[in-house]
């Protein structure tokens, strides 16, 4: 795999995706002393130039303008998922490294196309989410690998909500193919589920979907409508290589909005980890015996979105794996896509890629600490 161990400094990153997510990724690519963020990109050069003037970023421009700068390793790829694997590709063959956003590819071809053509070239993928990396998830998985639970036996899992259709002002792509509530919140849940546990060997799934046809409740097009093309409720059962199994709800279905539930149980107690969309949050622990909840606070960085990114630019100096890898991306998009077939066969799929464990993010690692 390729390193740039041999170089010292910042790590050189071009953005490529001058939307809605890009602030959220700025705000910290731009504050973490071991980065250096060049120049952003896009379609529309004039956001490219919105955006560039609004963080201090020294240079702006079409795609290519990222692609061909010379101190760029790192291409941070924040387009619509229907041209992520497009953008990682042509990043890959400039020789950049990529860190994309979710979903890592909306089929297996696509994305076992882009895993081949990164690993032919010496170059590391990392995608979405590094939600995972944050203080909450993290300590939980501290403490069920340090044996607080037990042995993991099996996990619940929930995102319901009404949809997002009431409130966000354009939201038909969310309920097209590469979308609705497996590919938009699954990745977070999943790849949860995965550091947890393991890989996943083999799901079954149910799915359905109440309506053909929603209607935008805000905005400018508030009273259009527009067509329903996936399921807007699955429910999904999975079982690890360890034996170990789970079950998900996603859906877009229900009155009543429950998010981020997310319980592990073991041979010894249950563990109750934050929702696993956000960096941090509490943690709780129910053992035989107790009368409630135990409390464990989240401690270690919870900074937010490019977290990964970091990991990846100072793994690559040191010469050592990042965390948030291709593969586990990969793994996740396989197993959404098994879940989707199961939901068409009314059987078991089998998941036939893997994941390697991603080693524990230590609790003083500092983002905000130059170490290059």
């Amino acid at each position: 795999m390729s390193t740039t161990a041999s170089r010292q400094g910042p790590v050189g990153v071009g953005v490529i995706g001058a939307g809605v997510i890009s602030k959220q990724y700025l705000d910290n690519l731009t504050a973490f002393p071991d980065l250096k963020v060049h120049v952003i990109a896009d379609l529309f050069e004039e956001a490219a130039e919105a955006r560039a003037k609004e963080y201090g970023i020294p240079e702006w421009g079409g795609v290519d303008k990222a692609l061909n700068h010379p101190a760029v390793e790192i291409i941070v790829n924040l387009t619509i998922p229907a041209a992520h694997v497009e953008v990682a590709t042509a990043a890959v063959n400039a020789g950049k490294h990529v860190w994309t956003e979710k979903p890592f590819s909306l089929d297996r071809e696509s994305g076992l196309g882009l895993l081949k053509t990164a690993d032919a070239a010496g170059i590391r993928l990392g995608c979405a989410p590094d939600t995972f990396l944050g203080a909450g998830i993290q300590t939980a998985l501290r403490l069920i690998q340090r044996g607080d639970i037990g042995t993991p036996l099996t996990a619940m899992t929930t995102f319901q909500t009404p949809g997002p259709e009431s409130w966000h002002p354009n939201p038909a792509f969310l309920f097209q193919h590469g979308a609705g509530p497996l590919f938009d919140m699954g990745p977070y849940y999943l790849t949860t589920l995965v550091q947890a546990f393991g890989s996943i060997r083999k799901v079954a799934a149910v799915g359905s979907k109440s309506k053909d046809v929603r209607v935008i409740g805000s905005g400018p097009k508030a009273g259009e409508e527009f067509t329903v093309e996936v399921p807007t409720h699955v429910s999904a059962m999975a079982q690890f290589e360890s034996g170990a199994s789970s079950h998900s709800v996603f859906s877009f279905e229900s009155p009543r909005t429950r998010m981020g539930f997310v319980e592990i149980t073991g041979t010894e107690a249950t563990i109750s980890l934050p929702d696993p969309n956000y960096f941090t949050g509490d943690i709780k622990l129910w053992r035989a015996g107790d009368e409630d909840w135990t409390t464990v606070p989240a401690t270690g960085p919870a900074n937010g979105r490019g977290m990964g990114v970091l990991d990846m630019a100072r793994s690559l100096r040191a010469g050592t794996a990042h965390r948030a890898t291709g593969e586990l991306a990969y793994h996740v998009l396989d197993t959404m896509v098994s879940i989707s077939e199961s939901m068409g066969s009314g059987t078991f799929v089998d998941v036939e890629s893997s994941a390697p464990a991603s080693p524990a993010l230590p609790e003083d690692w500092a983002p905000e600490t130059a170490t290059l």
